[in-house]
Formats: C-alpha cells, sequence, structure tokens
C-alpha cells in the first residue's frame, strides 16, 4: 500500500471548494425563488472551479468561471425573468395527457443505462491532475492539448450529453415562453 502524505493547504483548499459546491447545491435546491436558486449556482461552480485550480488545472477552472458561472447562468437568469418569477403555475392541469407517466418512464430509462455504462467501463477517479503523469505541466498549451484529447476521445459521450441538455433546456425555456405569449394573446382578444 502506498502511503500519501497531504499538506495542510491541499486539505483547507479542498473543504473550502468542497463546502462552497455543497452550500451551492443545496442553496440550489432549497430556495423557493428562481434567482436566488441561479445565484446559489453561481457559488458551486465557483466552488468546481476553487477545486479545478487545485488539482492544476488552470484551463478547465478559467472555462468553469467564464463560461458556466458567467454565459450558461447569466442565459438561465435571461430566460427566467423572460418567463416571470411573479406568475403562479397551476401543476394540477396536465396539457398533455400522460407526459408524468412518460417523464417517469424516461428517468429509469436514463438511470438504468447509466448503472449499465457505470458497471461495464473502467473509469477511474481520484487522478492527481488532469495529465497522465500526476505532475503540474511546465507549459499550458500541452495541457490544453491533454484536455482537448480526453474531451473528445474518453469523455465524449458525457460531453455530448451535457451539450445536448444544455440544448433541451434552452429549447423548452423559449417553447414555454411562446406557449404563454400565444395563451395570453389570445385571452386580450376576447
Amino acid at each position: 500500500m502506498i502511503a500519501t502524505a497531504y499538506a495542510i493547504p491541499d486539505v483547507l483548499v479542498f473543504l473550502t471548494s468542497a463546502l462552497l459546491i455543497l452550500v451551492g447545491a443545496v442553496g440550489v435546491l432549497a430556495t423557493r425563488n428562481p434567482v436566488h436558486s441561479a445565484l446559489s449556482l453561481i457559488l458551486a461552480l465557483f466552488g468546481v472551479a476553487v477545486a479545478f485550480i487545485a488539482q492544476s488545472a488552470d484551463f478547465l477552472a478559467a472555462v468553469q468561471i467564464i463560461v458556466y458561472a458567467g454565459a450558461i447562468v447569466v442565459l438561465f437568469l435571461f430566460v427566467i425573468m423572460f418567463l416571470g418569477v411573479d406568475r403562479r403555475e397551476t401543476v394540477r392541469v396536465e396539457p398533455l395527457v400522460g407526459q408524468r407517466v412518460f417523464a417517469g418512464v424516461g428517468v429509469l430509462i436514463t438511470v438504468a443505462g447509466l448503472i449499465t455504462l457505470f458497471a461495464r467501463s473502467h473509469w477511474v477517479t481520484g487522478a492527481i491532475a488532469v495529465s497522465s503523469s500526476g505532475q503540474p505541466l511546465a507549459t499550458g498549451s500541452k495541457n490544453v492539448t491533454q484536455l482537448g484529447t480526453a474531451v473528445f476521445t474518453t469523455y465524449l459521450f458525457a460531453f455530448e450529453a451535457t451539450a445536448a441538455l444544455l440544448i433541451v433546456a434552452v429549447v423548452g425555456a423559449v417553447l414555454l415562453a411562446r406557449r404563454e405569449r400565444s395563451v395570453d394573446a389570445e385571452g386580450s382578444q376576447s
């Protein structure tokens, strides 16, 4: 068994990032105001960026802050404001008959697929850094090259699934906004 020594600053950075992530995630789930949930999501994403910096993945940390905490959450806030946070929704009315059953079947299929992927794959966790040697690289361009190779080979499915989920979320928000506008327009014409 290999003995591993941890430096106190490394443990403190890890605990800080873990605390930021957990508090942000609980805030996303616990707050009823969608704007506060989006702000809690920014906190969680910032904690992930701190964890990336601790792993010497500076490029990923920058992408985490600029793309996710910046652009994506701003997009979420735009959609939240566009849909209106002050309107009450009636969840008892089901516009599409059977949509809840269909969603439940979809969730079961997705969870079964993920369990199957985890059972058949040989994914390993606990790597010290993004580089294969476990040591931080001297040149940033080589780190970005290795990251790009890993994203588009080993983690291509997860990368594409995340992109698809983001596209589906935006399309769903646009459809919800268009449906609300068409219902409001019909109500004002009569």
